[in-house]
């Protein structure tokens, strides 16, 4: 896609917010995104939105708006309720449909579709809070349906592990335990749809910290990300991810996570639906690297939604 502008200013509204934990950071999206489209020329409303509180949804649809771009994190706004509720009203928007952004946001189902779809991926199980990791230490716990990295958990010893159970067996049913594996963390943005879906460069994440949790993923500034990892294992990254994001179903843009092993191959960790747009997010990153501004790379979102309205079956 041309990264000009078209000469059309459309009207879009921007959703940010929502009730899941990942609000804040939202939040942050959302003030970025609505920025880079007015400097894109575009007539922009930012709002907030709720399970139960759609009106500035509903408005704007009565005002004829063309489209919406939802910059939401977590398990409603990313993993499908906002986008069954924006099926239904049948307005294009940026994003996967309802059924995709489900799949994805489950951790669980995302592991399994990757393995279906040839990648490889750490040994994992899910476990019931009732119940007893069989995968020995070390190992990551982590809930099924959160992401940037809340309550995560990488447990190096037994008493780790125990401590970790523990306090998430309070807020979960049930935990995805993964083998831990040491290596470098790498991150693939893709742009498109279907077989027009491309990967952009590869991200290497060196955090300064023991991992890539939420204080290094958005407070921290001292997390490096470089561009210079070895070419035969990005084009693999790459490769794996534009396989899953068109396995998925996924739509305009998405972000797959890579640990590479000991052997050098990439292991999937997990896919991104709604990547953030703050100041340290990845795939805005990863764009700029190819040319891609701000205002051009949520432009060329919003035009991809437009063209891929069709009417909900």
């Amino acid at each position: 896609m041309s990264n000009a502008f078209s000469s059309r200013c459309l009207r879009i509204l921007v959703l940010a917010g929502g009730p899941d934990r990942e609000r804040p950071v939202s939040l942050q999206s959302g003030k970025n995104v609505a920025d880079a489209l007015q400097q894109a020329g575009h007539q922009v409303t930012l709002a907030d939105v709720m399970p139960d509180d759609f009106s500035a949804v509903d408005r704007f649809i009565e005002q004829n708006g063309d489209v919406i771009f939802p910059i939401l994190h977590g398990g409603w706004g990313e993993g499908g309720g906002l986008q069954q509720q924006l099926d239904q009203r049948k307005i294009p928007y940026v994003g996967c449909r309802a059924k995709a952004a489900a799949l994805c946001m489950d951790k669980l189902a995302a592991k399994q579709l990757a393995i279906k779809v040839g990648l490889s991926t750490p040994d994992f199980e899910l476990v019931p809070r009732a119940g007893r990791p069989s995968l020995a230490p070390p190992v990551v716990v982590k809930p099924t349906h959160e992401g940037s990295s809340i309550h995560m958990a990488i447990c190096q010893q037994q008493a780790d592990l125990d401590e970790a159970w523990a306090m998430l067996s309070q807020h979960y049913p049930a935990m995805l335990v993964e083998r831990y594996l040491p290596g470098a963390e790498l991150t693939v943005g893709i742009l498109g749809s279907g077989d027009e879906a491309y990967a952009l460069p590869v991200i290497h994440i060196v955090p300064a910290a023991a991992f890539y949790d939420y204080e290094a993923k958005y407070n921290r500034d001292d997390t490096r990300y470089r561009f210079d990892f070895d070419p035969h294992i990005c084009k693999q990254a790459q490769q794996a991810a534009v396989a899953l994001h068109r396995a998925a179903d996924c739509r305009h843009l998405s972000r797959v996570d890579f640990i590479v092993d000991k052997n050098g191959r990439p292991q999937f960790i997990e896919i991104n639906t709604l990547p953030g747009f703050t100041a340290h997010s990845l795939l805005p990153m990863a764009a700029r690297q190819t040319g891609l501004t701000g205002p051009a790379l949520t432009d060329q979102l919003v035009r991809m939604a437009l063209r891929d309205a069709q009417p909900i079956m």
